[in-house]
């Protein structure tokens, strides 16, 4: 029998077999590589997504600071128009009627957690005349940002001394009236830190109810 009419050796199908599987794996192996940079993709759209929300939703909000009391009216002390920590904020501001019922809401952003898995919650309340109404039922604190590395608020306003802009504090002491500048800075457990993020605070004279 001529070889012509052989067919194909052992050897030869086995290494045929052996090219094929080789084939597949390596195209396996490309699919399986392009479908987890498409997730990555995703997951890192999504971040940037979420983070510009963020950022934009305290941005509105801290640009619409008003100087209202966030706590009720007492004789023997000075009302408290805003409240400034390293990991807490307090301060008043509209906020719009597709999130609550519309009007002067006290916003509380407190960083809860530590370590690599700090969060920033954002607490609601109705106020009026520095009087906190509560709603039915109860509203919890929501979670702007969890995964957090590390968030810190950074204040900065007019020093009544000699009036100019005074430096950069970790704290808000004088709870009468509101800081110039507010920063926040936001380092996620992983990908980079966010855009810093600077906000100035719209000034009303003492005793102005926007």
């Amino acid at each position: 029998m001529s070889r012509a009419h052989r067919g194909f050796t052992l050897i030869e199908v086995l290494l045929a077999t052996a090219l094929l599987v080789g084939g597949l794996a390596l195209a396996f192996a490309t699919v399986r590589s392009a479908l987890a940079i498409s997730q990555r993709g995703e997951q890192m759209a999504a971040h940037n997504e979420r983070m510009r929300a963020v950022e934009g939703f305290l941005r509105r909000r801290l640009s619409m600071a008003m100087l209202t009391a966030t706590t009720p009216p007492d004789p023997t002390r000075e009302p408290v128009y805003f409240l400034g920590e390293p990991q807490h904020m307090v301060f008043v501001s509209d906020l719009p009627g597709y999130l609550g019922r519309g009007g002067p809401y006290v916003h509380e952003l407190q960083v809860r957690g530590s370590g690599d898995a700090q969060r920033l919650d954002l607490a609601l309340t109705l106020v009026q005349n520095g009087e906190r109404i509560e709603e039915t039922p109860p509203r919890p604190p929501e979670a702007l940002a969890d995964a957090l590395r590390a968030v810190r608020f950074r204040y900065r306003g007019i020093d009544p001394r000699n009036g100019q802009l005074g430096e950069w504090q970790d704290r808000w002491e004088d709870t009468r009236r509101l800081p110039s500048l507010v920063s926040i800075s936001v380092t996620p457990r992983q990908g980079p830190a966010w855009p810093p993020m600077v906000v100035a605070l719209a000034q009303q004279p003492r005793g102005a109810r926007p």
